[in-house]
């Protein structure tokens, strides 16, 4: 790496990290069945890649429901927290910061994830479509499987998740977490309850842009008050285009995403959060965001700016240097390289990502890649 602007410290909230390289939420499917609990192994996978600047842990379930996916881990139960804080501990010890990814998929689940095999629950009784859930059929074996039409939540259910976000983030706190993050990406339930594709109810938390948005400002609010703004961030992924290559946002294209997204980090602004984290599409020949929107973001938001998507750390540099981002969040290399700022900041060659291993199973392809030196 030529520029050495990445190698940085920065100040992120109350933290001051040492660099600014991200370990972003990576679905890892290692939690400990049953009970969906943070492992061992999985506080030794964290403890590895702690010389990120900053970390924010795999998306962790709010609560049962919440589930989309076979081994992901929960935060909604005391035997979770306990994990979890194996996990903070590990981190720590490393002088690392990391913050909890809270998650609830929404529609993109299961039958055989949800509580008494019951429909997923949804802002509207809408299908996904080219989108899969992954169920458990044999120990330690799975398959990605159709999600059904989901339910759709009454109003005073929706307020009900408001209060089981806040009460993750709690959880999170005592599990040792330096903060949180709000997942409102990738097509699950905070992002379905923005889209209009996923949205048609003629509630309070339907039709207008301020309307969908409603969830959201009622969950930054209701988080807020547990761990202060300046130890919250959020994650959108906006896209300008959609492609059959991208299984999850399918379907979640807004009409004007440029305004729909602008409209949302309002949301953060007005309540003084520590960051947004934008996650770009990451497939070969993905659309870049337009420079109009990164230029925007930046003039709308004055909290710190995260991007994660087919960096390399020349381009992650350049995005810094122009004032557009704060960080930059590595994800497929830092699966494959622990000690990837090591290798960034040296020119180091970088280790290979073996597709096995990805998700689920042992310490193959999870724990096992070696560092540089």
């Amino acid at each position: 790496m030529t520029d050495p602007i990445l190698s940085t410290p920065v100040t992120l909230g109350g933290h001051t990290l040492r660099n600014r390289i991200v370990l972003p939420p990576l679905t890892r499917q290692r939690s400990a069945q049953p009970g969906d609990i943070a492992t061992d192994l999985m506080a030794q996978y964290y403890r590895q890649r702690a010389t990120a600047g900053f970390m924010v842990s795999e998306g962790t379930q709010i609560e049962p429901r919440g589930q989309g996916y076979a081994w992901t881990p929960g935060i909604y139960t005391p035997e979770q927290v306990e994990g979890w804080r194996k996990v903070t501990d590990a981190v720590h010890s490393e002088g690392g910061v990391i913050f909890a990814q809270l998650w609830h998929v929404g529609r993109v689940s299961h039958h055989g994830l949800q509580p008494e095999g019951a429909a997923p629950v949804a802002p509207s009784a809408l299908q996904p479509q080219q989108v899969k859930a992954f169920i458990e059929t044999a120990p330690g074996a799975g398959e990605l499987v159709q999600p059904p039409v989901p339910r759709a939540l009454r109003t005073e259910e929706v307020k009900d998740l408001v209060l089981l976000y806040a009460e993750a983030a709690r959880n999170a706190m005592a599990a040792g977490f330096d903060g949180v993050e709000i997942h409102s990406a990738n097509g699950y339930l905070v992002n379905q309850f923005i889209s209009a594709h996923a949205n048609t109810r003629d509630d309070e938390y339907g039709g207008s842009v301020h309307n969908r948005l409603r969830f959201l400002r009622e969950i930054v609010a209701a988080v807020s008050e547990v761990v202060g703004p300046q130890r919250l961030g959020v994650r959108f992924s906006p896209l300008f285009s959609g492609t059959d290559q991208d299984r999850v946002y399918i379907g979640l294209v807004e009409e004007d995403p440029h305004y729909t997204y602008l409209e949302a980090i309002k949301v953060l602004e007005a309540a003084g959060i520590a960051y947004v984290s934008i996650a770009e599409a990451d497939w070969d020949n993905a659309p870049e965001l337009p420079d109009t929107f990164r230029r925007d973001v930046r003039d709308t938001f004055s909290g710190r700016i995260i991007y994660a998507g087919r960096y390399t750390a020349e381009r992650g540099a350049r995005l810094v240097e122009a004032g557009l981002a704060d960080l930059i969040g590595f994800g497929r290399p830092f699966i494959a390289n622990p000690d990837l700022p090591q290798r960034l900041f040296n020119g180091w060659p970088l280790n290979p990502l073996r597709v096995e291993g990805m998700y689920g199973g042992s310490e193959q392809g999870y724990t096992d890649y070696p560092a540089y030196l």
